[in-house]
């Protein structure tokens, strides 16, 4: 998950916890084509996380379809609450995390 140079020579838990107290977090909603709704989150850095894993995890969890590119996870549907709430189960900091209505 983290970079060994990053930590320093921390233990692997310390440095992750520390990675994602780093994360400023952005969830919103844009609308596609055809009245479509994508759940965008954004701000968690592909140099600490594998935004792959993640957005399997997510999927997963959520049971949706959706992809990460671009520096950023995209979920089919409105799921902003529920993707809080699953990247806080995650440990990543609550307060760290933004939902934009």
């Amino acid at each position: 998950m983290g970079d060994a140079g990053l930590c320093k020579g921390l233990p692997p838990e310390i440095c992750a916890s520390l990675g994602m107290e780093e994360q400023v977090i952005k969830i919103r909603l844009e609308k596609r084509r055809f009245g479509k709704e994508v759940t965008i989150i954004e701000g968690i850095s592909e140099r600490d996380f594998d935004l792959e894993e993640l957005a399997s995890k997510l999927k997963s969890k959520l049971a949706v379809g959706g992809t990460a590119k671009n520096g950023r996870i995209e979920l089919q549907g409105d799921h902003r609450f529920k993707a809080k709430k699953i990247l806080v189960d995650m440990g990543f900091p609550e307060e760290n995390i933004t939902v934009i209505y």
